[in-house]
């Protein structure tokens, strides 16, 4: 029901968090379910008042069969805070429609409405309205604090990486390190920015908005690269000993996304799919956060590999190959997200660019 926080659990604005599960089937074809949730404030006798009781619909199409037990977590904002009886109770609504495979199940919200079809078992709880930012953020799958923790240990490992690296190339790592952490900071700015772009159209502020790991390295290779040239510090082998760190960051950031809810993989009913949540939809997944993690692992121990093993070479061509390998990578990874495009060509585009670049780095490495 709603999640305990208690510090902070009767700051407004306050919501409600309400979770229904069901079993999904192991074989057929994509359907579609109900949810209806009815709740009512303890304590209220006769008639309800506005925002005493509530009564409304989700409905997922395209659910999965083999998706294991899917959790749908919807919150209420417009309710009087206080403790609260809920109940909820699914409806299979169109067993063997057919639906497009591994996509997303979509969802809508309706008022109260009647429901034909296989019922699926109720279910009721009592629970507390909680401070909204946090109501919104927790449900089964996801863990709170779990994306900023992990992505400033990434930093940490990064920064720690980054020094010894320094260190053994012969520049100056502590001027280096105190650039490194401003621009950390800066990336933090960065990584707010670009969620709420990402994410424009939605009812959001740079307060509200959550934080992107592609925002956070934006903003903090960009500030290093600018404080490196006010420095008198050789952007190029900055760069280059700031590479390794940078990709193991994301490495252990990507599990922050995937314990956080964020940057889910699309619907599977695969054996080789984990169980995961968006915050609002938790069921069987394509693990993409993690394949995206392995990938940037893998870039990151090549790129350690390339700076203990040269001596001499153009500096910077270790970040400049890194980085386009890894943009090709994750775009490679992008059919297998459930995240809808904005561009038809963009991505193509993106992934010719990016391994010409790559291919160009290692050649200027290799052969200069």
């Amino acid at each position: 029901m709603a999640f305990s926080c208690e510090p902070i659990d009767d700051l407004e604005p306050q919501a409600l968090g309400v979770t229904y599960w069901f079993d999904t089937p192991t074989d057929g074809e994509p359907f579609t379910v109900k949810v209806r949730y009815t709740g009512r404030r303890s304590g209220v006798k006769g008639k309800a008042g506005k925002g005493d009781a509530f009564d409304v619909v989700e409905t997922l199409e395209d659910v999965l069969p083999g998706s294991g037990p899917v959790a749908v977590t919807t919150w209420l904002s417009d309710v009087t805070p206080g403790e609260w009886q809920v109940t909820a109770a699914g409806t299979i609504e169109r067993p063997g429609a057919g639906g497009a495979a591994g996509r997303e199940p979509r969802s809508r919200r309706s008022g109260a409405g009647s429901a034909a079809g296989k019922r699926l078992p109720s279910a009721s709880s009592t629970g507390r309205t909680g401070y909204a930012p946090v109501i919104r953020v927790r449900a089964p799958g996801a863990r709170l604090g779990a994306w900023p923790g992990l992505v400033s240990l990434g930093v940490v490992v990064a920064l720690i990486m980054q020094s010894v690296l320094a260190r053994r190339n012969d520049l100056p790592a502590t001027r280096i390190l105190l650039i490194s952490l401003v621009a950390s900071l800066i990336g933090l700015v960065g990584a707010k920015v670009y969620y709420y772009v990402e994410h424009r159209g939605r009812d959001l502020s740079l307060v509200t908005a959550g934080m992107c790991i592609q925002g956070f390295v934006l903003g903090a290779v960009g500030a290093l690269v600018v404080e490196s040239l006010l420095f008198g510090v050789s952007v190029g082998q900055v760069v280059d000993v700031s590479t390794p760190g940078l990709l193991f960051a994301m490495c252990i950031g990507r599990f922050g996304c995937f314990f956080g809810g964020c940057c889910v993989g699309r619907p599977t009913g695969s054996r080789w799919g984990l169980w995961s949540s968006d915050r609002r939809l938790g069921l069987r997944r394509i693990p993409t956060q993690l394949l995206e993690s392995t990938l940037a692992f893998s870039i990151g121990l090549v790129a350690l590999v390339a700076v203990l093993a040269r001596s001499e070479g153009p500096a910077g061509t270790i970040f400049v190959a890194s980085i386009a390998a890894y943009t090709l990578g994750r775009q490679l990874l992008f059919p297998l997200r459930d995240l809808p495009r904005h561009t038809h060509n963009g991505r193509t585009l993106t992934m010719v660019i990016a391994g010409a670049i790559a291919l160009a780095a290692v050649g200027l490495a290799l052969f200069t």
